[in-house]
């Protein structure tokens, strides 16, 4: 017998700065109990930072889904949403106490996007590679400089490397649909 290597959790709540603790609290439990404590840190961070995104701008309601899928050589994290709107990475001055969320999800992990849900709203994710997939990966991984522009899809709009944070490398983006 082939044991399945899919696993899947999904929170429903609403997005309220007290159920954001709760779900980095669930996060990080689910990720115990998979054995996957290295990816505790960012992944806390990414769905803290998607969260305060929905309590911040989604229209007209803050309910949303939490989804976390781990397969062998990854995790991603998703969080549903009933705005369409699709979010807009912007330069965050650097006095600024906002803004950057997305540019930090950029930044911890493997890969990230936003997909349409028909006109239900959206959903906005991002991938971890498990250690399996961190071992194969080199040790080092180039950064990009301000001369070498990559770009980032995210909805309809690209973005070059240098839009999100100038001197990190983005993550991959890709929109699904």
């Amino acid at each position: 017998m082939i044991s399945n290597p899919r696993r899947h959790c999904t929170v429903e709540l609403q997005a309220l700065p007290s159920r954001i603790g709760q779900v980095r609290r669930i996060v990080s439990a689910q990720l115990r109990y998979w054995h996957m404590d290295p990816l505790i840190e960012r992944a806390t961070l990414g769905v803290t930072e998607l969260l305060s995104n929905v309590h911040r701008h989604a229209r007209p309601d803050k309910t949303c889904t939490v989804e976390m899928e781990l397969l062998l050589d990854r995790l991603t994290v998703s969080v549903r949403d009933h705005d369409p709107r699709l979010p807009v990475v912007e330069d965050a001055d650097p006095l600024a106490t906002c803004g950057r969320g997305l540019a930090m999800v950029a930044a911890v992990s493997e890969s990230w996007g936003v997909r349409p849900d028909g006109d239900q709203g959206k959903v906005v994710w991002f991938t971890l590679p498990t250690a399996t997939a961190t071992a194969t990966r080199p040790a080092t991984v180039p950064r990009l400089t301000a001369g070498e522009p990559r770009l980032v899809e995210v909805g309809a709009v690209s973005h070059t490397a240098d839009e999100l944070t100038p001197g990190h490398a983005p993550a991959r983006s890709a929109v699904v649909g």
